[in-house]
């Protein structure tokens, strides 16, 4: 696989396994090689979230996409998307990327931003989807969102493909937005749609239970206490929204991440318990039945996600799985020192957007050079 073995390398790639299924040329890989400073899972997590970014986007067409019925009185739940199209007349053939963010993030998250720039240069549909209530949409949905609602992954699919006649569409998910999209992929993999081109997960939670309890040593309190101010604040504003179902939510008992999503999560999105929630929406179940070309990235010093070894292995054993783990990397970070002044060392986002236009992922030969700049 262009030199790069599923040995341990100079201590960069440790594993970039072509499956046997796989016949693709892998001349969009490249060996991470983490940016100077930066070879501590913590300082790239921090720097990729907060080094500054200099990419400005079109103004997007906006998307209501209805995601679920009437719950108590309120609604229905929409989700919003930031639909980027290219011309009318080639829109339907260029391939079209659905972009999820993590865990309370939205559409503007950098990362999502990174890769609709990327994107958008290379002559591609991009749609940034929202999460119910993300990215200031508590109006949009009674409803919360969480690990297990990849039904939303697929009505924006249908959408977006019924509205736009599209011919291809990859789904890119990031974190909790990686489990979203590899459970939606897992759960139509008997019958996918003939649209559904790829799916990529970057640092995806695909293992809940013991990525939780990582997020609560000690030295993670910091990633999880930002969290939860956020998710506390959310709830907070939904008792206000939606008092006939939220009146009486207990943030009082809230100290871990844990505890939130026992007592709201659980509670409010239909699970026993925090372990039921933890086992039922977990992607992993699905590793091994993937069935359209899969891209997962995933950093071994990553602080707080962590891969059971039964889903590592069900991921290399997939002949329909690109797995690429790196010793270095953090969080959805991935910084490398740029290769040149046109470079910004994203080694992620290069990577899947590689992957996805090089693969030829349901590319038409009018997109594959849209794609490529010919």
């Amino acid at each position: 696989m262009g030199g790069l073995g599923a040995g341990v390398r100079a201590g960069r790639l440790v594993s970039a396994l072509a499956a046997p299924g796989l016949v693709e040329q892998a001349e969009w890989l490249t060996e991470f090689v983490p940016r100077r400073w930066l070879r501590n899972g913590h300082l790239q997590t921090l720097a990729g979230n907060f080094l500054p970014r200099r990419v400005s986007l079109p103004e997007p067409e906006p998307l209501l996409v209805e995601v679920e019925g009437p719950v108590s009185g309120y609604g229905p739940s929409h989700v919003l998307c930031h639909c980027h199209w290219q011309p009318r007349e080639v829109r339907s053939r260029r391939l079209t990327i659905v972009l999820v963010h993590g865990l309370e993030g939205s559409s503007d998250s950098k990362y999502i931003v990174g890769n609709t720039a990327r994107s958008l240069a290379r002559g591609l549909n991009v749609v940034r989807m929202n999460m119910r209530t993300c990215g200031g949409t508590d109006h949009l949905s009674p409803t919360i969102y969480h690990s297990g609602r990849s039904g939303d992954i697929g009505r924006v699919f249908d959408a977006i493909v019924r509205e736009q006649q599209l011919e291809a569409v990859a789904l890119v998910g990031y974190s909790m937005g990686a489990n979203l999209v590899l459970r939606w992929a897992g759960e139509v993999a008997a019958n996918p749609p003939r649209q559904l081109k790829a799916v990529v997960g970057v640092s995806p939670l695909m293992d809940l239970t013991v990525s939780s309890a990582a997020l609560h040593l000690p030295q993670n309190r910091a990633y999880e206490w930002h969290f939860l101010r956020s998710m506390i604040a959310r709830v907070r504003r939904r008792m206000v929204l939606y008092p006939g179902i939220y009146a009486d939510a207990r943030l009082d008992r809230i100290h871990s991440m844990r505890d939130f999503d026992q007592h709201i999560v659980a509670r409010y999105g239909g699970f026993a318990d925090a372990d039921d929630y933890y086992v039922s929406v977990a992607s992993s179940k699905y590793a091994a039945s993937l069935r359209v070309p899969t891209l997962i990235v995933h950093a071994l010093d990553d602080p707080f996600i962590r891969m059971l070894p039964e889903t590592r292995a069900a991921l290399m054993g997939n002949a329909h799985v690109r797995f690429l783990e790196t010793r270095h990397g953090g969080h959805c970070a991935f910084l490398a020192a740029p290769a040149s002044r046109n470079s910004d060392g994203r080694w992620a986002e290069a990577t899947l957007l590689g992957f996805l236009t090089r693969n030829g992922a349901g590319l038409t030969s009018e997109g594959r050079k849209a794609a490529h700049g010919s």
